[in-house]
């Protein structure tokens, strides 16, 4: 046989061969599968839901805080805690917008920048209930959800996270008390170091001070306002040293360092009593300048605003939404 011959049948028996390969794939095709793989074939239009859901919920939120300054402790705590509940989520891309004092203006002005940011959640610490409060509708109006923490606006939110100030107020009323007692003073003048007139939470703590004063022998002079301000607060419990006070309250950081400040500027045998912890605060606890401090846990105001605002964003529900963070008295024993 020729090899021209040979190579012709070789063909011949190859494409033979390849189309019963064909004929028998496309034969394999149109059988019915078994049921495991059925099973399978029918799972992954389930399978392919669920991993666009676990997608959906994997979004990154822009959530804001927004406090009455940058300065205190007390807010660089609230920001801390907020850090610490975005690292731990990862999906939240977190920022801190804060005025350099307490000011409305400046206020408004950082609420505005996070609508414009693109913000999807504002956690604030309202400077006072009504200035903020057209502001903060117009983050709602554009979708964005609403987290107080310290002290809230009169704007419903999707959560409070706060001190419950008046009883808090009232406990510093009544350790003022009870050392003045302990020295045998049950009558005298007590002055009052307050933020402003409109800090929500700031009132209630001196509503709460006032009450625990009820029904005793002790005047509580008009309270004058420091704005929160260490240097402002200071000249104003100098001028009650003066008038011949036996008790200051502060009722906020600045206003009860100011105070501290006064009584060892003074070296007079005062109580002073106020709110919060800080360095300085400890060091005029430590050296008798102040009684005690209620101090408040803003990182878990903070924290669990965070945590909170994200839930919002889900559009998962709050299940608690007014959160008392819980206070604590700070005084020489407690620290030494």
């Amino acid at each position: 046989m020729s090899k021209k011959v040979l190579s012709v049948l070789l063909t011949v028996a190859l494409t033979a061969t390849m189309l019963a390969g064909c004929g028998n794939k496309e034969t394999a095709s149109t059988e019915e599968p078994d049921s495991a793989e059925k099973t399978t074939q029918e799972a992954e239009p389930a399978k392919k839901a669920e991993e666009t859901a676990e997608e959906a919920d994997g979004d990154t939120y822009k959530v804001i805080l927004i406090t009455m300054d940058s300065t205190d402790q007390h807010w660089v705590s609230v920001d801390k805690g907020a850090k610490q509940a975005a690292d731990e989520l990862g999906n939240v891309e977190y920022k801190w917008m804060a005025p350099d004092k307490k000011d409305d203006a400046q206020q408004i002005e950082r609420v505005n920048n996070a609508i414009a940011d693109g913000a999807d959640a504002i956690m604030i610490a309202a400077n006072g209930p009504d200035a903020i409060t057209a502001s903060l509708q117009e983050a709602v109006d554009a979708g964005i959800k609403i987290i107080y923490v310290d002290s809230p606006a009169n704007l419903e939110a999707e959560a409070t996270f706060a001190t419950d100030n008046q009883a808090a107020g009232k406990t510093a009323g009544e350790e003022m008390i009870k050392a003045l007692e302990e020295k045998g003073i049950t009558e005298g003048k007590i002055g009052i170091v307050n933020v402003n007139s409109s800090t929500d939470s700031a009132l209630k703590r001196e509503a709460g001070f006032r009450e625990a004063f009820e029904g005793n022998g002790f005047e509580l002079l008009e309270t004058q306002y420091g704005e929160g301000d260490a240097a402002k607060s200071q000249d104003i419990a100098d001028n009650y040293i003066t008038d011949g006070c036996v008790g200051i309250f502060g009722t906020n950081e600045g206003g009860t360092v100011g105070v501290g400040n006064a009584i060892k500027g003074a070296g007079v045998d005062i109580i002073g009593v106020g709110f919060d912890k800080s360095d300085a605060i400890l060091s005029l606890i430590k050296d008798g300048s102040l009684l005690c401090a209620m101090a408040q846990n803003p990182d878990v105001m903070g924290y669990e605003g965070l945590k909170a605002a994200v839930k919002a964003c889900r559009g998962e529900e709050i299940a608690e939404k007014s959160v008392d963070t819980g206070v604590s008295v700070i005084n020489k024993d407690s620290i030494e």
